[in-house]
C-alpha cells in the first residue's frame, strides 16, 4: 500500500515543540495536549505504514500516541516506538494510549487482557487505558464474563475499571480513563471506592456536537477529568464540509493557518487535547504547530458561535449510547 513514506535513515529526534502544552492527569502525570490518532484512514490499517507513521511522528517532535484494541495494530505501533527509542527518543517522554473493547470487560477478562497489549506493543507499562465505550451497542459483542455472570451495563462496566485500578496498583498502568461517557457513566464509576482516578474521557468534541457532549465537556473539567477530543474537524465524515465554513476560512486567512490548525487550537484553547489521525509527516508537521500561535478571546467565541451557524445543519455526532 502506498501513504506514510519511508523515514530516512538518517533522520535524528526533532526538539519537542516549542510552547508544548500538558494536561496534568491526577495520578501525578502529565499528557501531551497534542497527539497522532491511529485509527480510522487506510494507513493505520497496514502495519508498515503505522510503523513508519509512529517513527515520523516522534522523531519530528510529537509525543503522544493514541491507539486501541480495536484497531488492531498494536505490534506495528510498539515497532514504531521501538525504532524511535534506538534513534534517541527517551521512553519516558512518549505517552501511549490505548482502549480495552467491550468484549474484553469484566474483571477478570481486562486483567487477562491488559498484559497481552503489552506483549504486543513491547513495553514496560502504558501511561493511559480506557475503557472504550460505556458498553456494548452492537448485538454479540457484550463481554462473556459479564454476560456468564448476569451483570447489567453498569456493573459491567464497574467490574472493568475496578480491574483497571488494580493494574494501576501493580504498575502495568499510570492512567486510568473511559472513552465516549457521557455523564451518566461518569457517575456510574465515581461512586466506586478504592479505585483509581477517572483521568481522562475522550470523547468526540467540536462547535457542533449535541448538547449531551458539551455538557459531558463541562462536567469533566469540574471534576478533574481531562478531555481528549475526536472528530475536531466536525465529524468523521464532514472534514471536507468544515474547511468550506466561513468563520473559519475567514480566520485560517487571519492567521495565516489552515482551518484544520485553527480547529485544532480551539480545542487546546478549550483545556481539550486532540489527536488528528494522518499518515502524511507534512500533516504532522502542521498539527504540532499548533502550539506556536493563539486564538483571541473574540475569535474563540465566533467558533463556539458555530453551533448556531448554518454549517450546524450539515455536522453529525453522535448522542451518548444508551446503556
Amino acid at each position: 500500500m502506498t501513504g506514510t513514506p519511508v523515514v530516512p535513515d538518517d533522520m535524528k529526534p526533532e526538539p519537542r515543540p516549542k510552547h508544548e502544552m500538558l494536561l496534568e492527569l491526577p495520578g501525578g502525570y502529565s499528557m501531551p495536549q497534542n497527539g497522532i490518532g491511529m485509527c480510522c484512514r487506510p494507513s493505520a490499517y497496514d502495519d508498515d505504514l503505522v510503523k513508519e507513521t509512529v517513527l515520523w511522528y516522534l522523531l519530528s517532535g510529537g509525543r503522544l500516541i493514541d491507539g486501541a484494541q480495536l484497531y488492531l495494530n498494536h505490534k506495528a505501533i510498539g515497532e514504531g516506538i521501538r525504532q524511535a527509542i534506538q534513534r534517541g527518543v527517551p521512553r519516558s517522554e512518549i505517552f501511549v494510549t490505548t482502549k480495552v473493547w467491550v468484549s474484553n470487560y469484566g474483571y477478570n477478562t481486562t486483567k487477562g487482557v491488559v498484559p497481552k497489549f503489552l506483549k504486543e506493543l513491547g513495553l514496560d507499562y502504558i501511561d493511559l487505558v480506557l475503557m472504550h465505550f460505556p458498553g456494548s451497542f452492537i448485538p454479540g459483542t457484550m463481554s462473556k464474563e459479564c454476560s456468564n455472570l448476569k451483570l447489567s451495563s453498569k456493573e459491567c462496566r464497574q467490574e472493568t475499571f475496578k480491574a483497571l485500578s488494580s493494574l494501576r496498583q501493580q504498575g502495568l498502568i499510570r492512567n486510568v480513563g473511559v472513552s465516549n461517557h457521557a455523564i451518566r457513566h461518569l457517575k456510574d464509576i465515581q461512586e466506586l471506592d478504592d479505585v483509581a482516578p477517572i483521568a481522562a474521557n475522550q470523547i468526540v468534541f467540536n462547535p457542533w456536537v449535541p448538547k449531551s457532549w458539551k455538557d459531558t465537556f463541562h462536567y469533566c473539567q469540574q471534576n478533574n477529568i481531562a478531555v481528549t477530543a475526536y472528530n475536531s474537524l466536525g465529524g468523521l465524515f464532514q472534514h471536507a464540509e468544515a474547511k468550506t465554513v466561513k468563520t473559519l476560512t475567514d480566520l485560517a486567512n487571519k492567521y495565516r493557518k489552515t482551518v484544520a490548525q485553527i480547529m485544532l487550537r480551539w480545542a487546546l484553547q478549550k483545556n481539550a487535547a486532540v489527536i488528528p489521525g494522518t499518515g502524511n509527516p507534512k500533516h504532522m508537521k502542521e498539527n504540532l504547530d499548533i502550539y506556536s500561535f493563539s486564538i483571541t478571546s473574540e475569535d474563540m467565541n465566533a467558533i463556539n458561535d458555530l453551533e448556531f451557524d448554518e454549517s450546524a445543519k450539515k455536522m453529525f455526532s453522535m448522542e451518548p449510547i444508551n446503556t
